[in-house]
């Protein structure tokens, strides 16, 4: 195995960016930037903390991240599995960098900054929906803002090449895997589609 360990070594491998790439780099969300974010219903979130880094895919039946204004996202934490593992880094460490995602589109939008947390009731009910408020929201500050190129999409098919899912293992069947068999994962399996639909927000 060659191992890179350098930067030397790394920019010897690699051609010099175009201009395209040097320029699209912006500290604000430009009103191109944002309407492509304004239409993004899914993005993962990558944080770090002591631990480690972590990606967490989010998504909304609307817009997955409110802007409040050029240099700042609000991102409500809806119900999940309790683990908070992004919000337990971000209060820890506020490094963060988002991908938004629109479905049929094969630009993804990139940012990186800083977050935090906010419990405050008068934000948190401002997302509410269905009598329901997120417990905190994630108050992102744009550092750096940019498309990515197509080329990953393009390659992957993600949006023409069909439904792949068949005969993939279900998280039942992982959990059961997981503990040898001592996890009921075809009970959690069918009762998942009726407890989603109970705690969605």
């Amino acid at each position: 195995m060659s191992w890179v360990e350098d930067l030397d070594a790394l920019h010897a491998l690699y051609g010099t960016p175009g201009e395209a790439a040097r320029i699209k780099v912006t500290p604000i969300l430009t009103p191109a930037y944002r309407a492509h974010i304004e239409r993004s219903r899914f993005c993962v979130l990558t944080t770090v903390g002591p631990e480690g880094t972590d990606g967490s895919p989010r998504g909304d039946c609307g817009p997955v991240v409110r802007i409040a204004d050029a240099r700042t996202l609000l991102m409500p934490d809806w119900k999940g599995n309790e683990r908070i593992d992004s919000l337990r880094n971000i209060v820890r460490d506020g490094r963060v960098s988002l991908m938004f995602l629109v479905a049929g589109s094969s630009t993804a939008m990139r940012v990186n900054g800083s977050a935090r947390l906010s419990a405050a009731p008068e934000l948190c009910q401002s997302f509410a929906r269905d009598g329901k408020a997120p417990r905190t929201v994630i108050v992102i500050e744009v550092a750096e803002v940019y498309s990515q190129c197509a080329r990953a999409l393009i390659r992957a098919e993600l949006w023409t090449s069909g439904d792949q899912s068949a005969g993939l293992p279900t998280i039942g069947d992982m959990l059961r895997e997981i503990t040898e068999g001592r996890f009921d994962g075809a009970s959690y399996d069918a009762e998942w589609p009726g407890r989603a639909a109970k705690t969605m927000w």
